[in-house]
């Protein structure tokens, strides 16, 4: 077999047979895997607060309210959607956390 030089800014990959290849590739696929459903839970906050804000700056113009009015209720509703979301996702992801903390073998 043909070696060829790693570059010198690559990090080596060192398997011994020993090692448990399929076990190492699971963990990074794992990584990877909670790291893309965070982006799109984040995703998911931030459309559903737009989402909200747009349906009560439509519905207060459509009742024909003053437009700082709406203007300031559609932000606080869409701030409070917003900052709720994030709070979800911090206990949602803590949560997790301790469930696999508990669920590891001693």
């Amino acid at each position: 077999m043909l070696k060829r030089k790693s570059h010198s800014n690559q990090l080596a990959l060192e398997l011994s047979p020993g090692d448990d290849l399929e076990s190492y590739v699971e963990a990074r696929v794992a990584a990877r895997a909670e790291a893309d459903a965070l982006r799109w839970r984040f995703r998911l906050v931030v459309i559903e607060s737009v989402m909200i804000a747009s349906l009560v700056l439509a519905a207060g113009v459509v009742l024909d309210q003053p437009i700082g009015l709406v203007l300031r209720g559609a932000g606080v509703v869409g701030a409070g959607c917003f900052v709720t979301g994030l709070i979800l996702i911090g206990l949602t992801g803590a949560a997790g956390r301790l469930l696999a903390r508990f669920r590891r073998p001693r």
